[in-house]
């Protein structure tokens, strides 16, 4: 299938009937393409004169079947949307309607083909991706615009299709390569908190840190840089972010990426540094024990509605999930763009 609408291309490779749809979506330099059958997956982003997101060399954006080795896929890189839950969790029994169920890592949308309408608006070329999940019984979407100016917009909807009110978690789940020149940039002195730190010993539980400094023993060190902290580690924090409109900013050298969001909306960043330690598949595990599996060097940083954690633990002590009523629609988004870094 070919198709063609504006600036909007939408392409399955005939010699391949097995691999992803993807659509394509244009405006002058700036393009994003996704993969329906993949859940939704956001492949590439280009704007600003860079490809940001990070591609598995192992791992092909593909699969044998619609229902077949998407736990690999997951690990290819790209973009994917965390929801109802970002960790795996059983749904506490208190709550009606899914007491007990069990959502996978990352959610339910990755494991799903999503309907997927692509066309060209009045503010640009875009693709408007829907999902129904159950037993949390919610119609998500995302629908994703590319505007003329080199501007990304987001906006995501979460209906409530059932008859009793219902919880969810949500997390952008964008990875990017992490070099040595790679800087992260959040409100200065927002309060953070680790959730897992390996090769590094960073304080985490309850523990709060002012970003960018997070106490490691005796000392403060510097997670905006995460090559000055040695070359095998990785961690994983949330950081809150004020209920204004801000950024989260990825820099590299001399371009920049801005992810402009509302703290109102979303109160959380979350952030996973992998500097040369986990392996994001095992689809090329060598079968020799001795031999260790390749390893990269990813960052995940992107916000988040509630807590950037399991669904269950979210629901405990500190609340930090999004309740939606029968029949009720929530509503969010964010938009990306790069630019130059001052001199």
């Amino acid at each position: 299938m070919n198709a063609s609408i504006g600036a909007t291309t939408v392409l399955r490779s005939p010699s391949s009937p097995s691999g992803p749809g993807f659509a394509t979506l244009t405006s002058g330099a700036t393009s994003l393409t996704l993969l329906p059958s993949l859940g939704g997956r956001v492949r590439d982003v280009t704007i600003g004169g860079r490809q940001w997101l990070w591609h598995h060399p192992d791992a092909a954006f593909t699969v044998e079947s619609e229902d077949a080795s998407l736990g690999e896929a997951v690990g290819s890189g790209g973009l994917d949307e965390c929801f109802p839950t970002v960790a795996a969790c059983k749904i506490p029994t208190w709550v009606e309607g899914a007491a007990g169920a069990r959502i996978a890592e990352r959610g339910a949308l990755w494991q799903q083909e999503c309907d997927t309408e692509v066309g060209t608006g009045e503010f640009g070329n875009f693709a408007n991706c829907t999902w129904t999940i159950q037993p949390l019984t919610f119609e998500f979407s995302r629908c994703v615009t590319v505007r003329p100016g080199g501007l990304i917009e987001f906006a995501y909807t979460a209906k409530n299709t059932g008859t009793r009110r219902a919880p969810f978690l949500w997390a952008a789940h964008p990875v990017f390569p992490l070099t040595d020149a790679t800087q992260i940039i959040l409100p200065q002195g927002a309060k953070a908190r680790v959730w897992k730190a390996d090769g590094v010993a960073l304080a985490g539980g309850d523990t709060l840190h002012a970003w960018p400094k997070v106490r490691s023993g005796g000392t403060l060190v510097d997670l905006s840089r995460p090559a000055a902290l040695g070359e095998q580690f990785a961690c994983t924090l949330s950081v809150e972010l004020p209920k204004t409109a801000t950024e989260i900013v990825l820099q590299e050298g001399s371009v920049r990426l801005e992810m402009r969001v509302h703290g109102g909306e979303m109160a959380h960043a979350a952030i996973r540094i992998n500097r040369g330690v986990l392996a994001p598949t095992d689809r090329n595990r060598s079968l020799m024990p001795w031999r260790r599996p390749r390893t990269y060097s990813t960052l995940t940083v992107g916000p988040c509605v509630g807590a950037p954690e399991s669904l269950a633990d979210a629901l405990g002590a500190r609340d930090s999930v999004r309740w939606v009523e029968p029949g009720a629609t929530a509503r969010w988004g964010m938009t990306w763009q790069a630019g130059e870094v001052e001199a």
